[in-house]
């Protein structure tokens, strides 16, 4: 039973959204047929056509959660592994350190 009543209201829905493009295609029409055509006025083709209006600046997207900061014995045990393994010299693992402990 529930699937026939789903099944009636998507085609109720269907139809509602169909049927409202059937009538804004048919007012449209009509007021276009209704239009006197003497106001119609057809552009030299020498010119372009007039330029869009500047839309308003689209809203910002909502700031990104700012990650917790990294825990500083787990930057400095990368670092570490990082010394190690020969990626960064002395200096730049003194250097790092410091700056992971704030001094």
């Amino acid at each position: 039973m529930g699937m026939r009543r789903r099944t009636r209201r998507r085609a109720l829905v269907a139809g509602a959204v169909v049927g409202g493009a059937a009538a804004h295609h048919a007012a449209k029409k009509n007021a276009q047929q209704q239009a006197p055509e003497d106001d119609y006025q057809e552009q030299p083709q020498d010119e372009a056509p007039p330029a869009a209006p500047v839309a308003a600046a689209a809203p910002t997207a909502p700031a990104q959660p700012v990650p917790p900061p990294p825990d500083p014995a787990a930057e400095i045990e990368h670092l570490a592994q990082l010394h190690d393994s020969g990626a960064i010299t002395d200096d730049e693992f003194a250097a790092a350190k410091a700056k992971v402990l704030g001094t």
